[in-house]
């Protein structure tokens, strides 16, 4: 009897989980680092992330809406470009800051490269990129309301990163590790608490919106490259020194939500583990080397551009190539 097959276009594999509910899914895992910033900082924060995320969403409805394109708004992809963008913002930054930032991110980053799926570059941290280089002084102020509860009792002192870098770790001067972890510190408005980026990571893990292996290789790599610094430079192994560099500045936030956004990553496997060792590695230099006490961002965006590299030299060999003749 003959054998009949029903043959259709690929992809053959279908998904109930879509693009907007992704992007909820996302938006959701954010929350926890989110609602802590603005307890954190005061209203001022509140509406900055308020402001950004509108601002995204009304930029990306208005490109689509001169370009005669299909509204994409209700991907919810605008949205978390916006919140991840607020989220890396100094708390008491003026309002108008992250809007442009935004108009960056959305316009110039995402649309004119082809909207979502197309953009060569993490928008958000390109948005927060442009602030750095345009406004340097307003994006690394990182002072706060003596109001709010992040340290209120060092106003204006310098970031914990900062003051790890030009002193190391110093007992009962630094900042103690458990404050880095649970975030009663200066910083931006979503990179302070460790406790809540983990635990929105628990969520993109338990929803499968990601695996471990970016974030894990990011962070070993990271911590590994730090280790052999203090060793080298004859510190000597200082665990508080070490976790200082992890919990501290924006590595979390960037590790689970950033480095882990499906266009700019790689999709080989094996690119998977070389693209978070390259972020761990590139971080750890700017970090360490470089003239600012942070690299997370830079790292990220430098990283996104080796992407397609990456994935060239990693992809797998098809069946019945490569073998001898």
């Amino acid at each position: 009897m003959e054998q009949m097959y029903n043959v259709s276009s690929n992809p053959h594999i279908r998904d109930k989980m879509t693009t907007s509910r992704i992007m909820q899914l996302v938006v959701i895992a954010l929350l926890p680092t989110t609602l802590f910033g603005i307890w954190n900082f005061g209203v001022h924060a509140l509406l900055v992330v308020l402001a950004t995320v509108a601002s995204s969403v009304f930029f990306e409805w208005l490109y689509d809406r001169l370009m005669h394109k299909k509204n994409t708004t209700t991907d919810f992809s605008a949205v978390v470009t916006g919140l991840l963008l607020a989220l890396n913002m100094p708390p008491q930054i003026p309002i108008w800051m992250p809007i442009l930032g935004s108009a960056f991110a959305i316009i110039v980053v995402k649309q004119l490269f082809g909207g979502l799926g197309q953009n060569f570059m993490n928008p958000a941290l390109a948005g927060r990129c442009f602030l750095m280089i345009s406004f340097a002084g307003k994006m690394t102020n990182f002072a706060v309301f003596k109001s709010s509860h992040a340290v209120v009792d060092a106003v204006t002192q310098a970031t914990p990163l900062a003051a790890l870098k030009s002193q190391g770790f110093i007992e009962r001067t630094s900042i103690p590790v458990k404050n880095l972890f649970l975030g009663n510190i200066q910083g931006t408005i979503g990179e302070t608490s460790a406790l809540a980026i983990l635990i929105g990571a628990v969520i993109l893990l338990a929803f499968k919106i990601i695996d471990l292996k970016v974030p894990l290789t990011y962070i070993g790599s990271f911590a590994i490259f730090v280790i052999f610094y203090m060793l080298g430079t004859g510190k000597g192994f200082d665990v508080n020194y070490l976790f200082s560099h992890i919990f501290g500045g924006g590595l979390m936030l960037g590790a689970w939500f950033m480095a882990t956004d499906y266009v700019t990553t790689p999709i080989t496997p094996k690119g998977q583990l070389v693209y978070g060792c390259c972020l761990g590695i590139v971080t750890a230099v700017f970090r360490l080397f470089g003239g600012s006490a942070e690299g997370v961002s830079y790292a990220i965006i430098f990283c996104n551009l080796l992407v397609p590299l990456i994935e060239k030299v990693t992809k797998p060999v098809a069946f019945g190539k490569g073998g001898k003749k």
